[in-house]
């Protein structure tokens, strides 16, 4: 995409999103959007954009660090349930739970019997949330291999950048394999009817967010919502469903 169409779409959605803040704070609405992925899919970036111009008493993310020994103890879903939004809020969470199906489970920083326990929960997990009247959304940033290995060659060498390198990201490549296993195992059985995957291709960045934020706001109604904006490309976001392998949307 274009940096000067970029700018000009960007710049019209974000408008769109204090829109729907303004109706999330007046109508008491509590929204959580998830945010997961490959390494350097985009992420930090993606989510960047969405709060840029709203009100940071009522937007926040969360990007919670390794667990303390006190919450390894404790039921695993317990340190994310107090950054859940309230009513009027809107959260982001920067990676979420689902590092169990995902970095944990690749990395070996879980066992076999607490992956299984994670999978078996998950689904009641969300389904609470969704009855509890929380505006609940799942999206996963995918990239391809090629692309993967030239952002993480780019963070090497962005002095901006070097907050993003880490052991992890070093192994990103060599467990590329194991890492798409897992992604495929979660979408499988973790994309439910009251709380589906969203996948996302992120190899443009520029149109990945502004596709993102299309499809987010398609979903949401709110006074004065321009319909005619949030027609986002079914080419770079869509439902998971096996037919995303067959558009290549999901890197093998």
């Amino acid at each position: 995409m274009k940096k000067n169409i970029y700018k000009k779409e960007l710049y019209k959605l974000q408008v769109e999103l204090v829109k729907f803040q303004k109706y999330v704070i007046e109508e008491n609405v509590a929204v959580c959007l998830v945010l997961e992925g490959r390494d350097t899919a985009g992420k930090d970036g993606t989510i960047k954009r969405f709060t840029e111009h709203l009100s940071p008493r009522e937007a926040r993310t969360v990007a919670l660090g390794v667990p303390s020994d006190k919450e390894k103890k404790s039921w695993y879903f317990q340190r994310y349930v107090p950054h859940l939004p309230s009513a009027g809020e809107i959260v982001f969470f920067n990676r979420s739970w689902y590092n169990r199906a995902g970095v944990e489970k690749v990395m070996g920083f879980c066992t076999k019997k607490q992956y299984k326990a994670f999978m078996e929960e998950v689904g009641s997990f969300e389904q609470m949330l969704t009855h509890s009247n929380i505006r609940f959304f799942k999206y996963y940033l995918d990239i391809t291999k090629k692309e993967q290995k030239k952002r993480l060659e780019a963070r090497k060498t962005d002095p901006l950048k070097q907050w993003k390198l880490s052991p992890i990201d070093a192994k990103a490549q060599k467990m590329w394999d194991a890492y798409s296993k897992a992604r495929d195992d979660m979408f499988n059985k973790t994309s439910f009817i009251y709380a589906p995957w969203y996948v996302v291709h992120t190899d443009d960045k520029k149109e990945a967010r502004i596709n993102i934020m299309k499809h987010f706001l398609s979903l949401n109604d709110y006074p004065d919502k321009d319909k005619a904006l949030l027609v986002y490309d079914h080419d770079v976001i869509c439902k998971f469903d096996p037919v995303c392998y067959e558009k290549e949307m999901i890197a093998p």
